[in-house]
């Protein structure tokens, strides 16, 4: 049985219909506890029964990226014009690791300084994060996705490739009212779609995989390969093109989303 209400969402004009499911999702309490690393001995994981359930907790918990899905990425305009370089001039000359150690947190922003640029040459560091940070918006219509999602009381983490800089984006956008910046990979030293970073994102939170559903952009290869990864280990992966195909993804999936009228 389902019932089915429509909201819109304010600002953005976007009719919603969420489904509600009568379905029982049980899960391990969450309690503290440390993090463990752990070998994979395959390339195919299955931990679909990993942990006991209760039914104290709101499932499918939410995860989402950050840049491009959430928040406007300013590396492809904004970094590039800072430097006075096309897109192209400014990867090829850089350095091809740089940014990934970076984002992995093996080095800090005074090392990413000495290193980015192949040739060694200095730049403003000050002046590169104003840049970024003046570039951080939200992508139209995300924010009142997120402020609905959490109105209904859905649990939602950041599951992110980004260095230490994320900071600079809380500080502009404020985006921990609406989720926890969880699963950076500049605390956990792995990126996506290492399919041990999504195994320490299950193993954080004492969930089944399918109990988890992971919202990526599909800007380009790489990322999409980020769902796929999500989906070998059990988690459910949705390709974020828009609010209003995200929308429909998540209506189908059985997201529920009410309006206060309905609550």
């Amino acid at each position: 049985m389902k019932t089915i209400t429509k909201m819109l969402l304010p600002s953005v004009g976007v009719q919603f219909t969420p489904f509600s499911i009568h379905k029982t999702h049980t899960t391990r309490p969450t309690t503290p506890h440390s993090l463990k690393k752990h070998s994979l001995s395959n390339s195919t994981i299955n931990m679909s029964s990993s942990f006991p359930k209760n039914t104290n907790r709101k499932l499918p918990i939410l995860l989402f990226d950050i840049m491009d899905t959430i928040v406007r990425d300013p590396f492809y305009k904004d970094i590039p014009s800072f430097f006075g370089m096309s897109f192209n001039e400014l990867i090829d000359s850089k350095h091809p690791a740089a940014w990934i150690q970076f984002e992995k947190g093996l080095i800090d922003e005074v090392e990413l300084a000495r290193i980015f640029f192949k040739d060694g040459r200095d730049f403003d560091l000050e002046g590169l994060k104003a840049c970024m940070s003046n570039g951080y918006s939200y992508i139209e219509g995300i924010e009142q996705l997120l402020l609905a999602l959490k109105k209904n009381n859905f649990e939602m983490h950041a599951f992110t490739n980004y260095p230490i800089w994320y900071q600079l984006i809380e500080d502009k956008l404020k985006l921990s009212k609406y989720l926890s910046w969880t699963f950076c990979s500049c605390t956990y030293g792995k990126r996506k779609p290492d399919s041990e970073f999504y195994m320490e994102v299950v193993r954080h939170l004492e969930v089944d995989p399918a109990d988890c559903i992971f919202i990526d952009d599909s800007y380009c290869v790489l990322r999409q390969k980020n769902v796929e990864a999500a989906a070998k280990v059990g988690i459910k992966g949705v390709h974020f093109k828009n609010v209003d195909l995200l929308l429909e993804e998540l209506s189908l999936i059985g997201i529920d989303i009410l309006t206060d009228e309905d609550q």
